[in-house]
C-alpha cells in the first residue's frame, strides 16, 4: 500500500526518490507517517488477522420453518 502511495505521488508532483526521502524522513533518517490534514496512512501490518471458528449447525437459521412442532 505504501509503494503505490509513493509511486503516485512520485509520478503526479514529477518527484525523484531523493524528493520523496526530503518530504518523508525525519533529520536522523526515520520515515515519517504518511498524512495529510491530520489523516495518517494506516498502517496494514498493525492489524491482527483472526480466523473464524466452524460453527456448523451453531449458526441460527433466519427463517422459521413453516409448521413449527
Amino acid at each position: 500500500m505504501w509503494w503505490r502511495l509513493i509511486r503516485m505521488l512520485r509520478e503526479r508532483h514529477r518527484w525523484s526518490w531523493g524528493d520523496v526521502r526530503r518530504r518523508f524522513t525525519t533529520a536522523t533518517g526515520r520515515w515519517r507517517p504518511i498524512a495529510a490534514d491530520g489523516i495518517e496512512l494506516f498502517r496494514i501490518a498493525s492489524v491482527t488477522v483472526s480466523r473464524y471458528r466452524y460453527r456448523a449447525s451453531t449458526i441460527p437459521n433466519p427463517w422459521q420453518p413453516a409448521n413449527p412442532v
